[in-house]
């Protein structure tokens, strides 16, 4: 690495990137997707749970929720989501990836664990909020920072099988909701609290296996922390060689930057909005589809099974594992494709076969055509796909913008998207199960299809081939020196 100095700053010449991106898989690789990807699993977790306990929320002596006040509350979760990414991600941008994991983390630990002691609706609330701030803040510095330290030959699949791992969570939440919300265990005011505090509970052990991981080289390298970043390649290329593997001594490609202590809003907005507006419009299309899609039937699934099959609230999680498992597995098995066959292909064929399953299976569902076992194998095709749809949009908004603005470009598409269609989603769908009615529910998902189908035609036109390519060639970084 070499360096000069200049009036409007240091110039750095180096080759970090690339000696990141020729790195085989190893220890190092697995220990980042463990301690950082298991954020999907607490999201997955808290989405699940709140979800399941519908019933029980409703049931409480306590709470005694409407179905409109669950799906309130659904809605403030997401609020929160959208308002913590924004505030965490100006943050992950200035002050380092490390530093935010950390602090967001706390910020849902204590929140989630503050769930389990609510009394009213308001108080019930306002912890759904921080939660979801504390969420919202993890998808940034998380996102960011796994997208800086995997191999760009395996970015996709990896990308996409650490959002996949929300359903591990999932299927933890309703495994959990089974046996907590079990009326012969529990009494129905204290199962629903006891479900709360196994998030806090994982996020306790996940705080400690976050002190292995190093600080992004690629952000400390823009950020006048040159020789950190060096000695952090530097000690994760021994432990490699240590364990047996053979690297190339290079040379490798360098590239040329102008060292800055951070990035003005002036020039993310230009470049979110002149420079790169293109990009901006397919990262929208995407996070605001698949989030109302998500969002409006994931948050109120078990709505659904209670209100018009009269399932029992204890057993709703039942009905959530094979739906989990589903999501989990499309991730897992189409996410090579993401990486030969390419981004954009993959992204709009998701898109479009998600849509046209949910306007199929909303249709069987309002004709009263499907049993709940039958909706819920059908739901678990469907979302085969749209997991792996959803997961796609994340992997697009981390990767296709500059690496200076990457957490506030992740902050900035989570925020709209999700402030569009997962705030208006569980309100909406909230009401129209209030109202009883199978087509009113119908009209929903035809809403959510046409959206997802919007987006595949959007992605299918615009989306960037950024499969195996290195971050710095996919969007060359706004501090890059010719």
């Amino acid at each position: 690495m070499q360096r000069s100095s200049s009036q409007s700053g240091e110039i750095v010449v180096t080759d970090i990137p690339a000696r990141l991106d020729r790195l085989p898989w190893g220890r190092f690789h697995t220990l980042v997707v463990l301690a950082l990807g298991i954020t999907w699993i607490l999201d997955g977790l808290e989405v699940t749970l709140a979800g399941a306990v519908a019933g029980a929320l409703r049931q409480s002596p306590v709470l005694q929720f409407t179905s409109a006040d669950i799906g309130l509350a659904g809605s403030a979760y997401i609020a929160g989501a959208v308002l913590g990414a924004v505030f965490f991600g100006w943050l992950t941008d200035r002050l380092g990836r490390k530093k935010l994991f950390f602090i967001t983390l706390s910020v849902y630990l204590l929140a989630t664990a503050a769930t389990a002691f609510t009394w009213n609706l308001w108080s019930f609330m306002l912890c759904r909020f921080i939660t979801g701030a504390g969420i919202g803040g993890e998808y940034v510095a998380i996102n960011s920072t796994i997208q800086e330290l995997v191999p760009a030959r395996v970015r996709g699949w990896t990308d996409l099988a650490i959002n996949g791992s929300f359903w591990v969570g999932a299927a933890l939440g309703a495994a959990g909701s089974i046996v907590l919300l079990d009326p012969t265990l529990l009494p129905v005011d204290m199962g629903w609290r006891a479900a709360f505090l196994i998030g806090a509970a994982l996020a306790l052990v996940i705080f400690l296996m976050r002190f292995w991981i190093p600080e992004s080289p690629r952000w400390l390298m823009t950020h006048n922390r040159a020789d950190e970043a060096e000695a952090i390649v530097s000690v994760i290329e021994s432990q490699f060689r240590r364990q047996g593997h053979d690297l190339s001594d290079g040379p490798f490609p360098r590239i040329r930057l102008r060292a800055r202590d951070y990035t003005p809003l002036s020039e993310v907005a230009a470049t979110l909005f002149r420079a790169q507006r293109q990009r901006t419009f397919v990262g929208l299309s995407l996070m605001a589809a698949q989030a109302f899609f998500y969002n409006a039937i994931f948050f109120t699934y078990a709505l659904i099974l209670t209100e018009f099959y009269g399932i029992r609230a204890d057993h709703v999680g039942w009905y959530i594992l094979p739906f989990a498992a589903g999501n989990f597995l499309g991730p897992i098995i189409l996410g090579r494709l993401f990486d030969t066959v390419g981004r954009r292909p993959m992204i709009a064929f998701t898109y479009s076969i998600s849509g046209l399953l949910l306007a199929i299976t909303g249709f069987m569902f309002a004709q009263e055509w499907l049993t709940a076992t039958q909706l819920t194998m059908a739901w678990t095709v469907t979302f085969f796909f749209a997991s792996a749809a959803a997961s796609s949009a994340y992997l697009t908004v981390s990767e296709t913008f500059p690496l200076e603005i990457r957490a506030l470009a992740i902050a900035f598409f989570y925020a709209l998207g999700t402030g569009v269609g997962g705030i208006l989603g569980p309100l909406l769908f909230g009401m129209l199960i209030e109202t009883g009615s199978r087509w009113s529910v119908f009209t929903g998902y035809l809403l959510g299809a046409g959206l997802m189908i919007a987006a595949a035609i959007v992605a299918g036109i615009w989306a960037v081939a950024a499969e195996r390519k290195p971050l710095e060639s996919v969007s060359r970084p706004l501090a890059s020196v010719d």
